[in-house]
């Protein structure tokens, strides 16, 4: 039985728990042994890209620490802390002999959780079942960061009653953006705007994500315009039975 490390993310920690259980009860049910370092803490990429470069890089010597105590592989359910973890800590530790290698070491063991699902364990069917159609958005970091696309959508297309329907414009940013959102809240707006425009248009009730960023980006807006569709973590529907 496969160890991993659960990496689990400060938004899902602090607003979607029940998204972190489906990871871990997905996990064990295709017989990974899940483990979760307790000292964990976020992994700095709101401070890197605020370019607080000395708080993220404090923040990168415990994360490493941490998990360098551990054994096996680290999942993570965001794309955009797998892609922190593997490219911005060797930024951060550039030209340093003592951390950089620390740094290289840790990313090679951060996994995306769909792409550990397809990639690693070689999975494209968890068992899952839903009843209605599911529209994808692939969120920028998982997309373009650490070019994750395919997992994801493999995972989908073999949920059982779920139809997929196609998102138009569906490489288009959400508008969050971590740091974006705050420091240029009209771009922001107007991307999330083109965002909902398009899922009205897919006519899918429900929104799939593999980040939670963009989760509560849209379903905030969602919420604000008072609009039915609902955003969903991958996870969720994967662990929907």
């Amino acid at each position: 039985m496969p160890t991993v490390q659960l990496f689990i993310t400060c938004l899902i920690d602090s607003f979607f728990p029940k998204t972190g259980e489906a990871v871990v009860e997905i996990l064990q049910h295709l017989g990974v042994d899940v483990e979760f370092a307790p000292d964990q803490t976020c992994c700095g990429q709101p401070q890197f890209n605020a370019g607080l470069r000395t708080d993220a890089r404090a923040i990168a010597e415990h994360t490493i620490r941490v998990f360098e105590k551990t054994n096996g592989e680290i999942v993570t359910p965001s794309g955009s802390c797998a892609h922190h973890f593997r490219h911005n800590y060797k930024e951060l530790f550039e030209g340093d002999p003592l951390w950089y290698p620390r740094a290289e070491a840790l990313g090679r063991r951060v996994f995306e959780f769909t792409e550990y699902l397809v990639d690693r364990l070689g999975v494209t069917d968890v068992g899952a079942k839903w009843d209605g159609a599911l529209a994808y958005h692939p969120s920028c970091h998982t997309l373009r960061g650490i070019n994750v696309d395919r997992q994801p959508r493999m995972l989908l297309e073999h949920v059982q009653g779920a139809a997929l329907a196609a998102l138009p414009n569906e490489h288009e940013c959400c508008g969050f953006g971590g740091v974006l959102s705050v420091e240029h809240p009209e771009l922001s707006a107007e991307w999330l705007k083109r965002k909902i425009s398009s899922l009205e248009a897919a006519r899918s009730p429900s929104l799939v994500v593999t980040d939670a960023g963009c989760l509560m980006h849209i379903a905030g807006g969602l919420h604000r315009l008072g609009k039915s569709p609902r955003v969903i973590h991958i996870a969720d529907v994967l662990n929907h039975r």
